[in-house]
């Protein structure tokens, strides 16, 4: 089983009323909520936490791409990638996104992550979203319903400028070039691994099945709210004919480890409960521009006409009320001493076959040295116990980095050092 320690680098300042005195968090947040100020304590804050992931062994280190919100402050996950790519040294780079749709022309996705893949080494992993309505469609201004005509452009364009041995032409609709020709290659090649993030849509399914790529299910709700959506996408890699390697397969989980339950509670519940009173107060009208789900992926989750009204599990309104014992009995928030959380981590992951973990062990305004402990408690306690977790397999998808001896040394500064 893969651990990843997945950052959305949040403001930490909104105040209590913030829900009351503003719409939303995401697309029309008034600019003077964040303190740019603060934001430069923060940033080089979470850069410390996710370094010190990675000299703690975690697995990998994953960064995402959101625009116009405070509760992700993160518009360019290259930039931040490229500072972890010099200041760490195990993990594998998980760069979710880059959002496809958003670039134009595309191939600058391609450019900058073969870049961020040769600084590494060779730890990159692409984590190539199509991109939230809020990003995509308010924010950038991208038509709803090309949103996925573009995405899948996009990949097209990015795959072929990295496994291409000549410079080409790409006459696409949306990608005309002339010449199409990156430098540097990737140094994974014929391409560094590519996972597909999504939120359900059975569209992204099939996009992931039919490229043979992991599919990561994104949602803050957790293992119990991902039970069906995971079944059906196992259900579609059947009927594929493909194979059921759980490394296909990743989810998003709220991970947060103690010496007892209890100390989990007073530890991590304030910063919690900031996240869902705060961080996801979005207004329902900026959620999904009309065209941006198919009409086949909304009645995949719509209630059918004669079901009883109930209230939903994924309801960033209910959750708001949620209570710590809420947050834990729903599975949305993963929790406790090392026992626990190991136990639960592994019984989530055998019951839905999830390879890849994408965890959020820091949340809304939690303080560094509360992300720190949460780090070393993980690394230290719960996931050598997880290690052995699908080790029957394969990962074709987890990067393959350049030999020790062929990395570059921070020790080795100079030319005539070198050539000594």
């Amino acid at each position: 089983m893969k651990s990843i320690y997945f950052h959305l680098m949040p403001y930490d300042g909104l105040e209590p009323d913030f829900p009351s005195k503003h719409r939303s968090v995401w697309v029309d947040v008034p600019p003077d909520v964040v303190d740019s100020r603060r934001m430069h304590t923060l940033y080089n804050d979470y850069l410390d936490c996710l370094e010190y992931a990675d000299q703690k062994g975690i697995d990998g280190i994953g960064v995402n791409e959101h625009h116009s919100n405070a509760y992700g402050l993160m518009a360019s996950p290259n930039m931040m990638a490229s500072a972890l790519a010099r200041r760490t040294f195990q993990s594998a780079l998980l760069v979710m996104g880059d959002s496809i749709p958003l670039y134009n022309p595309s191939i600058r996705v391609a450019e900058e992550l073969a870049m961020l893949d040769v600084m590494s080494g060779g730890r990159l992993i692409a984590g190539f979203p199509v991109g939230s309505s809020q990003d995509t469609n308010f924010a950038y201004g991208i038509p709803p319903a090309t949103t996925r005509e573009r995405y899948r452009e996009g990949y097209e364009l990015i795959v072929r400028a990295w496994q291409a041995e000549a410079p080409f032409s790409f006459n696409g609709k949306y990608n005309k070039l002339r010449y199409v020709n990156p430098l540097p290659k990737p140094l994974q090649q014929p391409n560094p691994p590519i996972w597909t993030p999504g939120s359900g849509s059975l569209e992204t399914f099939d996009f992931a099945i039919e490229h043979d790529v992991p599919y990561c299910f994104l949602s803050y709700f957790g293992a119990e709210f991902a039970r069906k959506n995971m079944a059906s996408f196992w259900d579609r890699v059947e009927a594929s004919g493909l194979d059921d390697n759980p490394y296909r397969a990743g989810l998003v989980q709220l991970v947060f480890v103690a010496d007892t339950d209890a100390e989990a509670e007073r530890l991590y519940e304030k910063h919690v409960q900031y996240f869902f009173q705060r961080c996801t107060h979005i207004y329902p009208g900026l959620t999904e521009a009309p065209g941006y789900k198919s009409v086949d992926s909304l009645r995949a989750v719509l209630p059918e006409p004669d079901a009883p009204t109930v209230k939903r599990l994924d309801s960033f309104a209910n959750a708001q009320a949620y209570t710590w014992k809420d947050f834990i009995d729903t599975g949305i928030v993963i929790a406790g001493s090392p026992d626990t959380v190991r136990e639960r981590l592994e019984a989530a992951s055998k019951e839905m076959r999830i390879g890849n973990w994408i965890q959020l062990m820091h949340i809304g305004d939690m303080p560094k040295d509360v992300a720190m402990n949460n780090i070393e408690l993980y690394a230290d306690k719960v996931a050598p116990g997880l290690k052995h977790l699908w080790s029957e397999y394969d990962h074709p998808w987890w990067p393959k980095p350049i030999a020790d001896a062929d990395r570059w040394n921070p020790s080795v500064s100079t030319a005539s050092e070198v050539a000594s």
